[in-house]
């Protein structure tokens, strides 16, 4: 049977073309859905709860965690932030990669769960739970049409026995090396600042909604601060230094 084409290619050339292009913009994401956040903190139903900012708060931190222990043991060459193209100088296939084949983007998506559920509307995360489920799900057929190319046999045994986006059964396979700090050092300051930033701007944007008054919470404000000469330092020390680069 002859595949489907579409516009001289195949469906599944198509399907890879498409993912590979959203694979080198998937930064435009957060602009895209930039407005449904907008308009969620302007609902009056959504008030200032601490326990319900915490609890959404550690539904981001879990996935920014998953992204640490993933790239914290993932093999040198793998598991980047790459955007031109694909890269993989090896197949990982232990740790959080043995409970899923695409760890880094579960861990995405819990980090925008968090956010999307902070201003207590049902229907944000909802919408953000199927725009993200529909932007990504070609990124993830080009990464996956890319790694079996490379790695064929042992690509196909793995993803035969692992999920690929949602955990199924625990089987889980430690890690084969050691754990390293630095590459997640140098990788993921970003990602902790800009969760920190997001939720700072959701609860100010708020407040401003509410009262009409531009104030910054103390509690968002010291941890955005923080967060803020964190990623200062270590951008320093990534740019600056080769201290970040050693290790891995």
């Amino acid at each position: 049977m002859r595949l489907q084409k579409v516009g001289g290619m195949t469906l599944r050339e198509h399907f890879e073309a498409s993912g590979n292009w959203l694979f080198r913009h998937r930064g435009v994401l957060p602009v895209l859905l930039l407005p449904l956040f907008l308009i969620a903190v302007r609902d009056p139903q959504s008030p200032t709860d601490r326990r319900w900012e915490g609890l959404c708060l550690a539904v981001s931190l879990l996935g920014l965690g998953v992204r640490v222990a993933t790239v914290g043991f993932a093999a040198p060459g793998t598991s980047g932030r790459n955007r031109g193209a694909q890269l993989a100088t090896s197949l990982n296939t232990t740790g959080t990669y043995s409970l899923v084949r695409h760890p880094l983007y579960l861990a995405n998506y819990l980090m925008w769960l968090g956010a999307a559920a902070f201003p207590r509307v049902w229907w944000l995360p909802l919408i953000v739970s199927l725009v993200f489920w529909l932007y990504y799900e070609r990124i993830m057929f080009a990464e996956e049409e890319f790694l079996h190319g490379k790695f064929g046999s042992a690509f196909t045994s793995w993803a035969a026995s692992t999920p690929a986006f949602i955990p199924r059964r625990l089987r889980w396979r430690p890690p084969d090396r050691p754990f390293s700090l630095r590459p997640v050092l140098r990788r993921e300051y970003s990602g902790l600042w800009a969760l920190v930033l997001v939720f700072t701007a959701l609860d100010t944007a708020r407040a401003f909604a509410a009262t009409g008054r531009l104030v910054l919470d103390p509690v968002w404000g010291a941890a955005f601060s923080g967060t803020t000469l964190v990623a200062v330092v270590l951008r320093a020390l990534r740019h600056r230094t080769r201290l970040l680069e050693k290790g891995e």
